[in-house]
Order: structure tokens, then sequence, then C-alpha cells
């Protein structure tokens, strides 16, 4: 008697965690997904339908539809509507760091001065990495929207635009795909903070446009050293001339 009454207490005294149990729309997304990165459902190849997923899971089809719609959020399927639709799996692309990349910026309030700095952390490496790693195609690609960047002088809008162009082409030379894909991501927000009102005048332009040249003599001439010493000679002194520009805001919106 005395041995029951030792163990209701222990039992009583017992105190148990609140358990989770995941959404089955989240665990099959979780399923799928790792099967489109790992390689099983290669991009472009078709998922099961929907009601095959239904009745291949034992899931509600608002479970399945759920699932398909995070998946698809996160660039990892394509869906089309209809009878003649479905989804398809994809690998990610560039458009779904950038989602991320602008919605962390804009959420946090992530200051101008943040973003520059960010690039003077990051491009010079990439200025170097596209030294020793440019192919002949990348170089030829590089001399086209350096021109395209002087082409467009008189032509403020289009000049911001190439010169976008131009710092994601110096990433892309760089082969290094996690970076490019970073710099990429960022280049809407890049646009957004060089296009500060009556900031790029003819003399900032032609500036960067020297700038420009100099790095590129360096990437064709695989000057790795020169080459990061020159972009960051150039965004260190955009920093700085931005920092002290009046109009120059304090966040991206």
């Amino acid at each position: 008697m005395h041995s029951i009454s030792a163990k209701l207490f222990l039992m009583s005294d017992l105190k148990l965690e609140p358990i989770v149990v995941p959404k089955t729309s989240d665990v099959l997304a979780g399923e799928l997904r790792r099967r489109i990165l790992g390689g099983a459902l290669a991009p472009g190849a078709s998922l099961p339908a929907e009601r095959d997923l239904v009745s291949q899971t034992g899931l509600s089809r608002g479970s399945v539809r759920e699932a398909l719609r995070i998946l698809e959020a996160e660039g990892l399927v394509t869906t089309r509507p209809g009878r003649q639709g479905g989804s398809v799996a994809r690998q990610p692309g560039d458009e779904s760091l950038a989602k991320y990349i602008g919605l962390f910026v804009h959420g946090r309030g992530i200051s101008l001065v943040s973003l520059l700095q960010a690039r003077e952390a990051l491009e010079p490496s990439l200025a170097a990495l596209a030294a020793r790693n440019r192919t002949q195609e990348d170089l030829a690609e590089l001399i086209a929207v350096t021109e395209r960047v002087e082409a467009a002088l008189d032509d403020v809008q289009l000049y911001l635009e190439e010169n976008v162009n131009w710092h994601c082409a110096v990433a892309a030379a760089s082969h290094n795909e996690l970076l490019r894909a970073f710099i990429v991501g960022l280049s809407g927000l890049i646009y957004k903070a060089s296009a500060i009102e009556n900031f790029a005048t003819d003399d900032v332009r032609q500036v960067v446009i020297r700038a420009h040249r100099r790095i590129l003599d360096a990437i064709k001439a695989k000057d790795a050293d020169a080459a990061r010493r020159r972009m960051a000679r150039h965004l260190g002194a955009l920093t700085a001339d931005v920092q002290a520009f009046p109009n120059a805001p304090l966040v991206l919106e």
C-alpha cells in the first residue's frame, strides 16, 4: 500500500512541457522541399497533381494546397491554375534571395549607411575574385556594360540603371555564386542608394566612369590586388560623398 502511494505521489509531481505538433502542411512542405533541394525532383519536373498528393499522403486538400503555397512563396515551385495546370519544381533564383533581403532591410529600417558599408565590405573582394576568375565571356560583358554606362552619361536614369548592371557584372565575373546572388539581391537597393535626388551630377558621373575604367583595367590584367584596392577606393569615396550629401535619406524606403 505504501509503495502504491509513493508511485501516485511521483506521478502527480511529474511536470510536462506543452507538446507542439507541427502543422500537416508544414510537414508536407518540408518533405517536398527536401526532395526538390536534394535533386529527387529536378527543376522542371512536375509534382504529383493535387488530388494525387491528397491520396498519397492522406492529408486534406486544404493542407496540400497550403504546402504548395509555402513552396511557391519560397520560389521552389511554380503553380499554374486550371485544368492543364499543376506545380513544377524549380531551383531557388536570385529573386528569392532579393525578396527576403528587401523584406529584412525594409522591415528592420536598415540605414543607407549600412547598405553602403555592406557594399564596401563585399565588393572589393568580388572585384579581386573577378580578376582571378573571369573568363573571356565575362570580360566581354564587363567591357560592354562599361561602354553602356559611358554612353548613358547624359541620361541620368539610364546611367543609374547601367551603373547597377556594371556592379552585377563584376559580381558575376567573380564566379562565387553566393556572393553574386547577394549583390544581385541588393541591386534594387543599390539603385535606390545611387538615385538620391540631385546627387548623380555630371561631375559625380564622370568620377564613377573613371573609377569603373580603372577597376576594369585591373580585372582585364588579372591583377586581383589592384582590383580590390581600386574598388575599395571607389566605394569608400562614394560612401563619404553620400554621407555628406544633405538630401541623403537616413533609411531606405
